[in-house]
C-alpha cells in the first residue's frame, strides 16, 4: 500500500540504523528511532509514532507544507554474501 506524503522515488527500504544487540535491545533502538527519525524534513512540527508491533512503527511526520507517513521496521541479517568466510583448514 502506498504511504501518503512518499514520492514513487522515496519508497524503497532504506537502513535508517544499524545496530547488535539481544532482540530487547533492537527492540529499544527501533523505538529510539521511531522518535528521532524526521528523513531530512525541515522543522518537523509534530510528530505521531504508532505501534503496529513491537518490530515496525508507522510515524506520521508534519511540517509547516505537508504531512509525510514512514513506516520503519525491524529487521535482522539472516545472511551476507560479502561475508568473510570462516577460516577452513585446507583439504
Amino acid at each position: 500500500m502506498p504511504v501518503s506524503g512518499v514520492s514513487d522515488s522515496d519508497r524503497d527500504g532504506r537502513t535508517v540504523t544499524e545496530f547488535e544487540g539481544s532482540t530487547e535491545e533492537a527492540e529499544a533502538a527501533l523505538l529510539q528511532a521511531a522518535h528521532t527519525y524526521e528523513h531530512g524534513l525541515w522543522k518537523v512540527r509534530r510528530r505521531e509514532v504508532f505501534k503496529c508491533s513491537s518490530r515496525s512503527y508507522f510515524i506520521r511526520l508534519q511540517n509547516r507544507l505537508a504531512t509525510y507517513g514512514f513506516l520503519i521496521q525491524l529487521a535482522e541479517l539472516v545472511h551476507d554474501s560479502d561475508a568473510k568466510q570462516l577460516d577452513r583448514p585446507a583439504t
